[in-house]
C-alpha cells in the first residue's frame, strides 16, 4: 500500500468513526438533560470514554490522515484537539504557536507527539514552538524510556526497525517530511527532548 493510499485510507476510517461516536456523545448529553438517565458513576463513566474516543480519533485524523501542501490548518482546531487529548491523560500540551499553520506541519508535530509518548511512560509536557518555518517541539519528563533504534531511524534514511502497529508513527513520519522536503534533527538529555524540523 502506498504511503498516498494508507493515508486516504486513515482518512476515510477517521471520517466514518467520528460521526456515531459524536451521536453517541450526543445521546448521552440529551439524556442528562431530559433526565432520562441519572448521573451515576457509570453514566459519567460513558460521557468520558466517548469524549476520550471522539478526542483521539480527532487526533489520528490529524496523524495518519491525508495532508495538502498549502492546506491550512485552524489554531483553535489544534489547541481543542489537544485539550481534548490531554483531558484524563498523563501527558500535556503546550501549544505556543501563532495563527494558523500548513496542516503538513501540523501532522508532522502531531506525529512527533506520538513518537515521544512512547517515551514518556510516566507522563509530562510537550512544548511547541515555530520560529519562521522552523518548528520546535521540547518534551519535558522526570525520565524518558527510549528504544534506540526506533528514535534513529527517524533521522538516518532506511534504518527502520518498526516491527508493531503502535510504531507506525516512527516508519510514517521520516516519509512525511522526506515528501515535505523538511529535515528532523533530536537532542536529548536525561529530563528534555527536543525535535526540531524545517525546510532542508
Amino acid at each position: 500500500m502506498t504511503n498516498d493510499l494508507a493515508t486516504l485510507v486513515g482518512s476515510r476510517i477517521c471520517h466514518d468513526l467520528i460521526s456515531p461516536i459524536g451521536a453517541i456523545g450526543n445521546g448521552v448529553e440529551l439524556m442528562s438533560l431530559t433526565g432520562g438517565g441519572d448521573s451515576s458513576a457509570e453514566m459519567a463513566l460513558i460521557a468520558d470514554s466517548v469524549e476520550n474516543a471522539s478526542a483521539r480519533i480527532r487526533f489520528f485524523r490529524v496523524a495518519f490522515g491525508a495532508a495538502t501542501p498549502g492546506q491550512t490548518f485552524p489554531r483553535r482546531d489544534v489547541v481543542k484537539i489537544l485539550a481534548d487529548t490531554a483531558r484524563g491523560g498523563r501527558i500535556s500540551y503546550d501549544w505556543q504557536v501563532d495563527g494558523d499553520a500548513d496542516r503538513t506541519d501540523v501532522r508532522s508535530a502531531f506525529l512527533l507527539f506520538q513518537c515521544f509518548e512512547t517515551a514518556m511512560t510516566h507522563g509530562g509536557n510537550i512544548t511547541v514552538r515555530r520560529d519562521g518555518t522552523t518548528w520546535t517541539l521540547t518534551a519535558r519528563a522526570e525520565r524518558f524510556r527510549i528504544d534506540p533504534d526506533l528514535w534513529a531511524g527517524l533521522t538516518q534514511p532506511g534504518r527502520h526497525v518498526v516491527e508493531t502497529a503502535s510504531q507506525v508513527q516512527f516508519a510514517l513520519l521520516p516519509q512525511v517530511m522526506a515528501d515535505c522536503g523538511s529535515r528532523l534533527a533530536i537532542t536529548q538529555d536525561e529530563t528534555e527532548m527536543t525535535a526540531t524540523f524545517g525546510p532542508a
